[in-house]
C-alpha cells in the first residue's frame, strides 16, 4: 500500500473513532455528574483523552502525509510516533488527576454515590462501544502498521477495563453502601491508565532513538545468497514496519564494470524492499575484502 493510501485510511479510522469517543464521552458524564462519583468522572476524562488523542493523531496524520523535502530527506513519518508519544504524556496528565482525586475523596471522606438502574445501563453501553472500537482499531492497526492506531486502541482497550471496573465498583456500593470504594476505584483506574502509558513509552521511543528496525544477519542471509554478490557488510536499518530504511554495502568481484555492479546493487534493492518490507533501501557498492595474500608484502593480516 503506497503511504500517502495509507495515511488516509488511517486517518478515516481516526475520525470514525473520534466520533464514537464523543458519544461515550456525553454518556459517561452524565452519569458522573448526576450520579457524583470520582470513578466514574475519571472514567469520563479518560475517554476525553482519547478524543484529544484522536485530534492530535488526525493533525499528525496531516504533517505525516507530506512528501519529503529539503529539511526532512527522509520524510515526515516520525510525526505519526510523535503523536503517540503524545498519547502517553495525555495519559500521565490523567493517572495523576485520578490519584490526588481518589487520595483527596479517602481522607475527606464523603457520602456513597447517587446510583440509579439507567445509570449502570448507559455505562455498559458505553463499554460496549468502547470494545468494539478498540477491537476494530486494533485491527487496522495491524494491518496498516500505524502506531497512532494501536497506541490509540490499547487506550480504548484500556478504557473498556476501567469501565468494567467502575462497573463493578458502583454495583458493591449501591447493594453495601461502601463510602470508600469510590475512590478506592479511583485509584485501580489510575492504575491502568500509568499501564497503558507505559507500554506506548515502550513501543515509541525505539523509533525516535533509531533503535534498528531488523536484525542485520536477516539480511545478509538474503542478500549473499543473490549472484554477483560476495559479501554484505555495513547493514544498517531504522523505522517501523512498511516505513523502514536500510542501508548496507555489497563487496562485489573486481572483473565487474561499475555497469554491471549497479544491476546488482539494483537488484538487492529490490529483493531487500520486497523480501523484508523496507520502504526504501540503498546499497553502497565496494569490491571484495582484501584477503592476506592480496596485501603487500611485509603487511601482516588484522
Amino acid at each position: 500500500m503506497a503511504a500517502r493510501g495509507r495515511r488516509e485510511e488511517v486517518r478515516g479510522v481516526l475520525l470514525r473513532v473520534l466520533g464514537a469517543n464523543v458519544i461515550v464521552i456525553a454518556a459517561k458524564l452524565a452519569v458522573g455528574i448526576t450520579s457524583g462519583s470520582i470513578a466514574v468522572l475519571g472514567d469520563a476524562a479518560h475517554s476525553g483523552i482519547d478524543a484529544v488523542n484522536n485530534l492530535v493523531g488526525l493533525a499528525a496524520m496531516r504533517v505525516a502525509a507530506a512528501p519529503p523535502d529539503e529539511l526532512h530527506p527522509y520524510g515526515h513519518g516520525k510525526f505519526e510516533t510523535l503523536a503517540a508519544l503524545a498519547v502517553a504524556a495525555f495519559l500521565s496528565v490523567t493517572c495523576f488527576e485520578l490519584v490526588e482525586g481518589a487520595v483527596r475523596r479517602l481522607l475527606a471522606g464523603g457520602g456513597a454515590p447517587r446510583i440509579e438502574p439507567i445509570m449502570l445501563a448507559a455505562l455498559a453501553g458505553a463499554m460496549a462501544v468502547n470494545g468494539a472500537v478498540a477491537w476494530s482499531e486494533a485491527r487496522a492497526g495491524r494491518r496498516l502498521a500505524s502506531e497512532i492506531l494501536t497506541a490509540d486502541a490499547r487506550h480504548t482497550a484500556s478504557d473498556v477495563l476501567v469501565t468494567a471496573a467502575v462497573l463493578v465498583g458502583l454495583g458493591l456500593t449501591a447493594m453495601f453502601g461502601w463510602t470508600w470504594a469510590d475512590g478506592v476505584l479511583a485509584l485501580v483506574v489510575a492504575g491502568i491508565v500509568a499501564k497503558s502509558g507505559y507500554d506506548i513509552l515502550r513501543e515509541t521511543i525505539p523509533v525516535l532513538v533509531d533503535e534498528r528496525a531488523m536484525d542485520p544477519d536477516r539480511i545478509r542471509s538474503l542478500v549473499d545468497g543473490m549472484s554477483g554478490v560476495e559479501a554484505t557488510s555495513q547493514i544498517r536499518s531504522r523505522g517501523r514496519t512498511g516505513e523502514a530504511f536500510a542501508e548496507l554495502t555489497i563487496h562485489v568481484a573486481r572483473h565487474e564494470t561499475v555497469v554491471s555492479a549497479h544491476e546488482i546493487a539494483d537488484r538487492v534493492e529490490r529483493a531487500v524492499a520486497r523480501e523484508m518490507g523496507f520502504a526504501r533501501v540503498t546499497v553502497h557498492i565496494e569490491p571484495p575484502r582484501a584477503e592476506p595474500s592480496d596485501q603487500p608484502p611485509g603487511v601482516a593480516s588484522g
